[in-house]
């Protein structure tokens, strides 16, 4: 296959630009090989620790730790709410507001899906603002404060905007999940690390309307994003969205 793409690295950290399609772990009968046993075969590392999970659909920025010293403290970073994570999010349908945050409880289905659900016992919390693409295309930023499983999907299927090419959330069918982590902030012991992982070119993201759209964001940091409730928000780990 094509090689996976780097994005950063230095003795304690790779960050890549993950493809969609692939899981982050091998098949269970290991038939096919997930991220980690790809990226040890192309870079012959010894041993990669995952810092944090994308969903086999979900393309873009993607951490791991070269030892285990590493991994913990990233894990920590992470249950602490310190790193800064925004995806870019595709849907055909105009969500029910163009800007805000979505609270609220996470509960297992059948299926393997997961409904949003009104109680805040342990909330994931998910804020957004969302623009016109392109003609019949919806664009997001999304900024998950949260790392529950399936958090943005099912997010923007509760206001009404299921994300593109997601048949598990009612989404428009599409030769992807058009769901990409886009920006990442890791305040590591050594000095911050920001990535910043590049479209790639498959389905509506690459259409030349959508690029121009993505080209021309501003940098989420400079959004007014709304003023979270005062309750603390916990993250869980590992992050997977």
């Amino acid at each position: 296959m094509t090689a996976i793409p780097l994005l950063d690295e230095n003795n304690d950290l790779l960050v890549i630009n993950k493809p969609s399609g692939i899981a982050v772990q091998d098949a269970e009968n290991r038939a096919t090989h997930g991220i980690v046993s790809l990226l040890k075969e192309q870079g012959k590392y010894d041993e990669l620790y995952l810092c944090h999970r994308l969903d086999a659909g979900t393309s873009g920025c993607l951490c791991l730790a070269k030892n285990a010293k590493t991994a913990a403290e990233i894990g920590r970073l992470f249950e602490a709410t310190a790193i800064s994570k925004y995806y870019l999010a595709l849907s055909k349908a105009k969500p029910k507001k163009k800007q805000g945050t979505i609270i609220g409880d996470m509960k297992n289905r059948r299926g393997g899906q997961h409904m949003l659900l009104k109680t805040r016992h342990a909330p994931a919390v998910t804020q957004f603002v969302s623009y016109s693409a392109k003609p019949g295309i919806r664009g997001f930023i999304v900024k998950p404060y949260t790392g529950k499983t399936h958090q943005i999907r099912v997010a923007l299927k509760s206001i009404g905007a299921p994300i593109l090419g997601d048949d598990l959330y009612a989404g428009e069918s599409a030769e992807r999940l058009h769901l990409h982590a886009w920006q990442l902030s890791i305040p590591f012991s050594t000095g911050t690390i920001t990535t910043i992982a590049p479209l790639l070119e498959h389905g509506m993201f690459a259409d030349v309307e959508v690029k121009a759209w993505v080209k021309a964001l501003p940098s989420p940091d400079t959004i007014q994003w709304p003023t979270l409730p005062q309750q603390k928000v916990k993250a869980t780990a590992p992050p997977h969205d």
